[in-house]
């Protein structure tokens, strides 16, 4: 009776785990009709659709198990033995490590969090996962000596059964063999040793697939990424080619949308792309292609890891205080970790529900490259003694609705951790330069980005805004946040009188969706310098004329293309001459 009943569960928690990822199969490769037949709206709805299908199957199975199994007391020994069962289970399995994430979800539903250990859910790894993709490659081996350079783009470009026509094959594969060319150095000496390694699927996202790959060159590889585009006769084009570092890390950015690309070996993919991704943790690829709650399971291990090895204190993060939000750090790991407050303010009229749903808001929204990715955690235990006592008092005061100190241990009910970035106006304290103009520069172009993607930011202070390590300029608080669509853009109406111009009171009538871009300067811009870059790059953000014609765009569903690279690096800028001429 008892085996019985560890198989039924375990066999219970990885039959729900094989309809999720069943499930997650099916809309990921239908991104590839999406993508043919310029579906935006369809691709948007399935990126949000997807990010929910994890937790419905989680919900599914506890479920089946509730009404199979009498969990009033847990018997430690039989969840020993049904986690035993359920990696034996996982041999020869193509996705062990996201079913061992799987278990964990429907455990720590079931069960408190005393319960969270070793023994009963897989907090260090059950399965190895190591050459998992033998049976069916990841990825294929082109080889130029056979037909040549050109001719080997081509068969590639064409490998992926794309339905589209090409807009100019021929163009597109010189321009590629331009670029390429003087990385691989080709020559009679190392042609023997020159071939390509390609991902059998296509990436895509937004508006664009890509080919993803890497050159090898005498054993040494040289990672690229051909991003692909439709024109308006629905016609393919290679927009580019990217081969530095720095752009290949912006494509894989956290403050992207997740991609769809197609694999039955998720681990045999993230070690590819770990090899030409150097900057970017196993975390950050499997959440980047999708698999977000194995890139918390994941980042989980790796802070526990660090707190092993480390030995600083938990302490405020650096900054002004926000209203909503306590947020503190590890001085040594890079990441912030962001509690709701237990009260807010009168000028902040929300809930903590409000707060959560607009957390979830830019969870499934296009962040266009200029919102973080949080990871959304409960329940999270942090050792005691590792907490200032600065930091420990400021979250008795602020949170202590979601704190519980449990011996050696504090436990926060509910938080979100962020990549920590440096906020914006400390940077500009000692930014000189070019850095400065740069990140005025890019601090307007991230408002223009977000809000062409029908996010209006809501508090667009300095403080709310953050310089990644490649000096981009992203936004980070989000609990103003709504639909720019719902935002009313008015003009401020001319004073009636003398009176009404001096007067410190506002004279006109504003409700919560009132929105007056002319006061921008005026609450935003008020360091001189900053004034002067700002309006020398983005005076147009303080006409209500530009932010209606955004609204506008949108509401005619004009979905425009934000590139996560820059415009030089595109193809047409960069043989503009010889694009133009050939495309005619």
């Amino acid at each position: 009776m008892r085996e019985e009943l560890v198989d039924r569960v375990s066999e219970s928690i990885l039959y729900g785990f094989s309809r999720h990822f069943t499930r997650f199969q099916e809309i990921t490769r239908q991104a590839q009709h999406r993508f043919e037949t310029a579906d935006w709206d369809g691709e948007a709805l399935a990126q949000t659709s997807r990010i929910f299908f994890y937790d419905d199957r989680v919900s599914e199975t506890v479920r089946y198990i509730e009404e199979r199994i009498d969990l009033a007391a847990i018997d430690q020994t039989l969840w020993q033995d049904i986690k035993r069962q359920y990696m034996w289970k996982l041999y020869d399995h193509k996705q062990p490590e996201l079913a061992e994430s799987f278990y964990n979800s429907v455990f720590c539903r079931l069960f408190d969090r005393e319960y969270f250990n070793n023994r009963h859910i897989f907090v260090k790894p059950g399965t190895a996962v190591d050459f998992l993709d033998m049976e069916n490659p990841t990825y294929t081996a082109w080889y130029p000596n056979e037909s040549g350079l050109r001719a080997c783009f081509r068969n590639i470009l064409n490998s992926f059964g794309l339905r589209n026509e090409w807009e100019d094959i021929e163009r597109d594969t010189d321009l590629i063999k331009e670029i390429i060319s003087p990385l691989i150095k080709i020559n009679s000496r190392s042609l023997p040793y020159l071939h390509f390694d390609i991902v059998s699927s296509l990436f895509y996202r937004n508006k664009a697939a890509y080919i993803v790959g890497r050159a090898v060159v005498n054993q040494s590889p040289i990672p690229f990424v051909i991003p692909l585009l439709l024109n308006d006769s629905l016609e393919l084009y290679v927009d580019t080619i990217l081969t530095d570092s720095h752009d290949l890390a912006l494509i894989f950015s956290f403050t992207r949308s997740y991609f769809m690309v197609s694999t039955e070996v998720p681990s045999a993919l993230v070690n590819f792309l770990e090899k030409m991704l150097p900057t970017r943790s196993r975390a950050d690829i499997y959440t980047s292609i999708g698999f977000q709650k194995q890139g918390k399971t994941l980042f989980y291990r790796e802070f526990l890891h660090h707190l092993q090895h480390s030995s600083d204190k938990l302490i405020i993060a650096p900054g002004i205080k926000g209203m909503v939000m306590t947020v503190f750090t590890l001085p040594s790991y890079p990441f912030v970790f962001k509690v709701i407050n237990d009260s807010f303010p009168p000028q902040k009229n929300m809930d903590r529900a409000t707060v959560k749903q607009k957390y979830q808001m830019v969870k499934t929204h296009d962040r266009v490259g200029r919102m973080a990715d949080t990871l959304e955690f409960s329940h999270v235990a942090f050792p005691v003694e590792r907490f200032s006592d600065e930091l420990l008092d400021e979250l008795k005061q602020t949170v202590s609705s979601s704190l519980t100190i449990d011996g050696e241990y504090v436990v926060i009910r509910h938080l979100y951790i962020e990549r920590r970035l440096v906020p914006l106006n400390i940077y500009l304290e000692t930014a000189r330069g070019e850095g400065f103009e740069r990140a005025v520069r890019s601090y307007g172009n991230a408002i223009k980005d977000i809000i062409a993607a029908n996010i209006f930011p809501g508090d667009m202070l300095l403080k709310n805004f953050g310089v990644t390590r490649h000096g981009r300029v992203i936004f980070y608080d989000y609990d103003e946040i709504r639909p720019i669509t719902e935002v009313r853009i008015r003009s401020i109406p001319q004073a009636r009188f003398e009176e009404e111009e001096l007067s410190a009171q506002i004279w006109y009538e504003t409700s919560e969706s009132d929105f007056f871009p002319e006061q921008f300067e005026r609450f935003v811009m008020n360091h001189p310098k900053v004034r002067q870059s700002f309006l020398r790059h983005h005076a147009d953000l303080l006409e209500p004329a530009y932010w209606k014609k955004i609204q506008q765009s949108i509401l005619n569903k004009e979905q425009r293309h934000i590139f996560p690279y820059s415009e030089e690096r595109r193809f047409p800028n960069r043989f503009s001459e010889r694009y133009r001429r050939d495309a005619i």
